[in-house]
């Protein structure tokens, strides 16, 4: 062994609602517990809600920054290793070891895998360098920007239509366009949209390539019927084309499913044994905190079970 490895119980990667709470319960169940987390502060996806959370039972917060202070107040006092900015490069699983980028090595005895979603890419000219510049990541945050600016949103389901509606509070216009002849959204999104005489639904069209000088000016639309491409004059563009996993790292190790989201069983086991999967990164069909605490509590029994007495549960 390295003399710089560092021994955990449990290591646990994603430090979102999935990973806090699977760390305060390894922690009630006194293993030693290291949490990794890439990015500058913990929270994962809460940090991109904007909007009042009201389906976390129990509690209320006004956003997901809220609601992350009081998972972190939760494990405040709790007696574990937490690192900011840990991104784990590689993983073991015949040696059990995680390695950082930094060079770190540590040992685990179970890992409990919490790496989330991201939002997921168009892949289209203009869209990452007008990031910031009228390409925007939430029309909560940033609705009172809009006003008497011309919208465009790129999408189908339930979050494409919500802030649509949202937006369209503000805006002169909002475009919403879905490459499908049909919405995947809710009823009642849909026939909100469908009346407000600020919103208009262009299906079976796809954005081509986001153009502007400094700012956002304007977006092609392909008609995939007809192939005629038009350009839509755009101040704001909001991309809501769904997520995908952030299981890249894992993918040769790991059962994964067609659309790379991490397989597991009733007690969050993977194929294989000692390590688990929790949160959005292993449930495509419930991508909720409620989930993302209950597969947390889960994992953590199971990995308490693996490492007292090395079976499953």
């Amino acid at each position: 062994m390295n003399e710089n490895e560092i021994i955990a119980d449990v290591i646990i990667i994603g430090g979102g609602p999935a990973g806090l709470s699977a760390a305060l319960w390894c922690c009630e169940l006194g293993m030693k517990t290291i949490l990794f987390e890439k990015e500058t502060e913990f929270g994962g996806q809460l940090l991109s809600i904007y909007n009042p959370i009201k389906n976390y039972i129990g509690v209320e917060t006004g956003n997901g920054r809220e609601l992350r202070d009081l998972f972190l107040k939760s494990v405040e006092n709790r007696d574990f290793l937490r690192r900011l900015e840990a991104d784990v490069a590689e993983i073991n699983v015949t040696n059990k070891t995680a390695v950082l980028r930094s060079g770190e090595i540590f040992t685990y005895k179970a890992l409990i895998v919490a790496t989330g979603v991201r939002r997921r890419k168009l892949g289209v000219y203009g869209e990452e360098e007008l990031q910031g510049r009228g390409i925007i990541d939430s029309g909560s945050k940033y609705r009172e920007k809009a006003a008497g600016k011309t919208v465009v949103i790129v999408g189908g389901g339930d979050a494409a239509i919500e802030n649509a509606l949202i937006l369209s509070e503000y805006a002169a216009k909002v475009y919403v366009v879905h490459r499908r002849n049909s919405f995947r959204a809710r009823d009642e999104f849909l026939q909100q949209a469908r009346q407000h005489p600020r919103i208009e639904l262009l299906t079976n069209a796809e954005p081509g390539k986001f153009t502007g000088a400094q700012t956002l000016e304007s977006v092609e639309i392909k008609d995939l019927q007809t192939g005629e491409v038009k350009m839509l004059p755009a101040d704001i563009a909001l991309i809501r084309i769904g997520v995908e996993p952030n299981t890249e790292m894992l993918r040769s190790q790991l059962d994964l499913d067609p659309n790379g989201y991490i397989m597991i069983n009733a007690h969050c086991e993977t194929n294989i044994m000692g390590i688990y999967a929790i949160g959005d990164a292993a449930n495509p069909k419930s991508p909720t905190i409620s989930t993302a605490a209950g597969t947390a509590a889960v994992a953590a029994k199971s990995a308490f079970n693996w490492t007292t007495q090395n079976k499953p549960v």
